[in-house]
């Protein structure tokens, strides 16, 4: 049998070329080796607060996107976190078996805390809902950067409590680290990540931003003193990561891109880089608008969710006989 391999992104904003190269890019490339849970996870969103209107329409063009990058929902399920009630029971389980200091310890709980007079449970408690979500379909494989791989190691150690407390079971996640990919930075700051959060709209490139608003953004964006185009993330974190998005959209290797480009000014890339973002953007926006207007996405959905459930009702039900609860009739 294929391996499982579970992975979501929260519609708690527009996406941005940053999650098309970290997440959905690599999603399009597992599908085709793995049986792949790739769900909207509306649920993490609203450990902080959300616009209603704004959360079901970002939830929806989450989805829309899965599929206008290539996402095959014949061949990977694709649904709603919340549409799969499995995901809810097993992590109010988990969070029973979740000691305070392991939440406490979180960094992405300390970030998102820090300075705030009040925070919601929901937040402390969110990483044993995240090992949930991987352990309700027993996943192998979790694609992970950085700013997850804590919460992974709270989900094998949580796997490996319930198997030693309740006997083998839970199936004890690997993370999935791509060979290859560049992590996208800041157009504003070379030294912190694109994020579909941040205040200021410039500092990311919106997967459905329109060409000329690309072109002005990419333009904009902050360069390092001189002007040489190489690849030095530590003495030239601005144009490396310009270089990594060019390299990720086109295909060439930064080697390629640095020959290129010697002996010519910042202008220049940055405008041909312009170009090689919309020629990568454009079909994809177009696939978008298709799948929006069709009116099929939530039939996709609901069919996701449906085969979701089958696996996951299977995984709950296993849980709650070996802890003890009654079978319901």
């Amino acid at each position: 049998m294929a391996k499982k391999v579970l992975s979501g992104i929260q519609p708690s904003g527009s996406l941005t070329l940053g999650n098309y190269i970290g997440a959905i890019k690599n999603f399009v490339k597992l599908q085709k080796e793995y049986e792949c849970y790739f769900m909207v996870v509306d649920l993490h969103a609203i450990t902080v607060a959300q616009d209603p209107a704004a959360l079901r329409e970002n939830s929806e063009s989450v989805a829309a996107l899965y599929l206008a990058a290539g996402i095959d929902p014949s061949i990977a399920h694709v649904y709603m976190q919340s549409h799969v009630p499995q995901h809810a029971e097993l992590g109010w389980i988990l969070t029973t078996l979740t000691a305070m200091g392991e939440l406490e310890r979180m960094t992405q709980f300390k970030d998102k805390s820090a300075g705030k007079e009040s925070v919601g449970a929901g937040l402390f408690v969110y990483p044993s809902l995240m090992a949930a979500d991987i352990l309700v379909y027993n996943a192998d494989l979790v694609p992970v950067g950085e700013d997850q791989k804590q919460h992974l190691e709270l989900t094998r150690d949580l796997a490996g409590r319930f198997n030693h407390r309740f006997g083998d079971f839970f199936t004890v996640p690997e993370p999935y680290i791509p060979e290859v990919g560049a992590r996208i930075m800041s157009l504003d700051d070379g030294t912190k990540k694109m994020s579909k959060s941040d205040p200021n709209p410039g500092s990311r490139i919106g997967l459905l931003d329109p060409p000329d608003v690309i072109r002005k953004k990419i333009s904009r964006a902050t360069t390092d003193s001189g002007r040489e185009v190489i690849f030095d993330p530590a003495a030239k974190p601005e144009i490396s990561n310009l270089m990594s998005i060019y390299a990720e959209c086109s295909g060439m290797s930064l080697q390629q891109i640095a020959d290129k480009y010697e002996g010519q000014m910042y202008g220049g890339f940055k405008k041909e880089l312009a170009e090689v973002v919309v020629a990568l953007l454009e079909p994809i926006q177009q696939r978008y608008q298709d799948i929006r207007s069709s009116g099929m996405l939530s039939d996709i959905l609901a069919q996701g969710a449906e085969s979701a459930r089958i696996s996951a009702a299977r995984t709950l039900e296993g849980v709650k006989e070996r802890m003890g609860f009654l079978p319901t009739r």
